[in-house]
């Protein structure tokens, strides 16, 4: 990930409703949220979670789709995944410290 993005990635995920979207399609996994269920769960009038959202997938951290009237969104777990290695890429400057490791999932599969 270049700097550029990770700075975009970061002043997206600084808004504690954006956080908390991202957060949500996280928790959903691959399977995505419909923009109205984001808005429900968040308690965010859909003008304002449409804000949000445009800008996370501005981001690159979000995808949508699609689906008639309706949108799914789902959070872009490569691009996480290269902002969390972004940021510990020099981790403790290499020592192998398994204190600064990042801590995987493995029950995630992302």
């Amino acid at each position: 990930m270049e700097t550029k993005n990770a700075i975009a990635a970061l002043t997206a995920l600084g808004h504690a409703t954006r956080l908390a979207a991202f957060r949500l399609l996280v928790e959903a996994g691959p399977a995505g949220r419909m923009a109205g269920d984001i808005g429900q769960a968040l308690e965010v009038p859909g003008a304002t979670l449409s804000f949000h959202l445009k800008e996370l997938v501005h981001a690159g951290l979000v995808e949508s789709e699609s689906q008639g009237r309706h949108v799914c969104y789902r959070a872009n777990f490569q691009a996480m995944n290269g902002l969390i290695q972004y940021l510990t890429h020099n981790c403790c400057a290499g020592s192998g410290n398994a204190e600064c490791a990042p801590v995987a999932d493995p029950a995630c599969g992302c």
